[in-house]
């Protein structure tokens, strides 16, 4: 069975031809797709699960964890297709390879393979608690930030008074 071609997927047509070009196998082209689909999707989970650490070192980087974090819940809670997933199944189908999970990445690859499915409910929470230890301890590292900072410009302006 066949998947029709998502909208956004399309521009990547571009590449197909491209790989014509090079000489490249079609099979091989579209097996690389795959190959790569699966390291961005492996990487952006494990952004979305431990990202927010990276925050305790680059604080800014918040602003990319929390958008993930809401994709991630947004894609357990809505049950809605992940374009990576989507991209992922085109490109196997294309490539002759055995199609993905019904349900997607998370259960082709991980569910049953790191734990089993029964756990699934158990790793979700403990996912959540991860996430949510990260983001406690980003804030609390603010606020020592903040506190620290001010802290240091009150000892300056003691110095500064001291010396008049």
């Amino acid at each position: 069975e066949s998947h029709p071609v998502p909208a956004r997927i399309g521009r990547y047509r571009d590449f197909v031809g491209l790989a014509r070009i090079a000489g490249v196998g079609m099979t091989v082209f579209y097996t690389i797709v795959v190959v790569i689909t699966v390291a961005v999707h492996f990487a952006f989970v494990g952004y979305g699960v431990l990202g927010g650490f990276l925050t305790l070192r680059w604080p800014r980087t918040i602003w990319l964890h929390v958008p993930v974090v809401t994709w991630c819940v947004a894609i357990e809670v809505v049950d809605f297709i992940c374009p990576l997933t989507a991209l992922e199944r085109w490109a196997r189908d294309r490539a002759g390879m055995a199609p993905l999970a019904e349900d997607g990445f998370i259960d082709h690859y991980i569910t049953g393979v790191w734990y089993p499915d029964s756990d699934a409910n158990l790793v979700l929470g403990l996912v959540l608690v991860v996430v949510l230890t990260s983001w406690v301890l980003f804030a609390l590292s603010v606020r020592r930030r903040r506190r620290s900072a001010a802290e240091s410009v009150g000892a300056r302006s003691d110095r500064a008074h001291a010396t008049r």
